[in-house]
């Protein structure tokens, strides 16, 4: 195991990436409910709109072709409304520019923008932030575990492929939860939030000589998908509401993998489905 890439070394020719939350564990709605958009709410001391503004946290990040949005994407979304529909957010335009602009969405990386803009909002979105992790860290333990048939499916995988996890999520949460669940064992490297963006990481493996034709990429969120496309390499989508279906779907998936027969119509129908399911 090495994290993140400066000890990674490629043992075979067909890389899998995989992200985390929503996708191989059932983290995701836990997380978002009771921790992402109640801590937006008492951060941004919006109590009187609480059940509208929850609603909506989870509508962009769960439930719409947004899910799985970067935290602080997420979070410049739905300020922007709160801006624009309830009060004015002091300072809103320092985050909507470090979110587009910045290479990296992590806290340490807020935290210097913060310190180097000396910005308000960039101050709050950290520590909110910072609030979630805590409360993250605060959920019972046996309300999350993978979904079924994700452990199975990986070390299937792991025999022929090198895995790699690709998660927009905090490195130390993805840490803990795969080693608890005995996942570490068939993972070749971890890449969390604090590695960069999923298609900035795709890409650095890339770079260890792997062709784009035997690299999968696997996924629940419109942005999985695109980090694939703009690598050139292919994608396994994990539906919402059906996690356990698509995981047991990842032997036919390997099976299109292995021959070189995934690019194509194959490819092509999990994409509709993935988006229409979304949509």
């Amino acid at each position: 195991m090495s994290t993140p890439l400066g000890g990674y070394v490629k043992k075979k020719n067909y890389l899998v990436c995989i992200d985390s939350d929503g996708c191989t564990v059932d983290s995701m709605d836990i997380k978002h409910i009771r921790c992402f958009g109640p801590c937006m709410v008492d951060e941004w001391d919006l109590q009187p709109y609480r059940e509208k503004l929850l609603n909506r946290w989870n509508e962009i990040n769960l439930y719409s072709l947004t899910r799985g949005i970067n935290r602080f994407k997420g979070l410049a979304v739905i300020l922007k409304e709160v801006d624009e529909k309830i009060s004015p957010v002091r300072d809103l335009d320092s985050l909507l520019s470090w979110v587009e602009e910045s290479d990296e969405l992590s806290n340490a990386a807020i935290l210097r923008a913060a310190e180097e803009m000396d910005s308000q909002c960039l101050k709050k979105a950290l520590h909110w932030s910072e609030a979630v992790n805590q409360k993250i860290r605060a959920l019972p333990p046996e309300e999350i575990r993978p979904f079924p048939g994700a452990k199975e499916a990986i070390e299937r995988l792991h025999m022929t492929c090198d895995i790699a996890v690709v998660s927009s999520a905090n490195h130390e949460a993805v840490m803990e939860e795969w080693s608890r669940f005995g996942l570490l064992e068939h993972t070749d490297v971890v890449l969390a939030q604090n590695a960069g963006t999923k298609t900035n990481c795709i890409r650095a493996l890339l770079e260890f000589g792997y062709d784009t034709d035997k690299v999968l990429m696997i996924g629940d969120a419109l942005g999985d998908m695109e980090a694939a496309d703009r690598n050139g390499v292919l994608y396994y989508p994990i539906l919402a509401g059906y996690e356990k279906e698509s995981w047991q779907g990842i032997t036919e998936g390997l099976k299109h993998l292995m021959d070189s027969t995934y690019e194509g119509e194959y490819q092509r129908k999990l994409k509709t489905r993935f988006i229409e399911n979304l949509s």
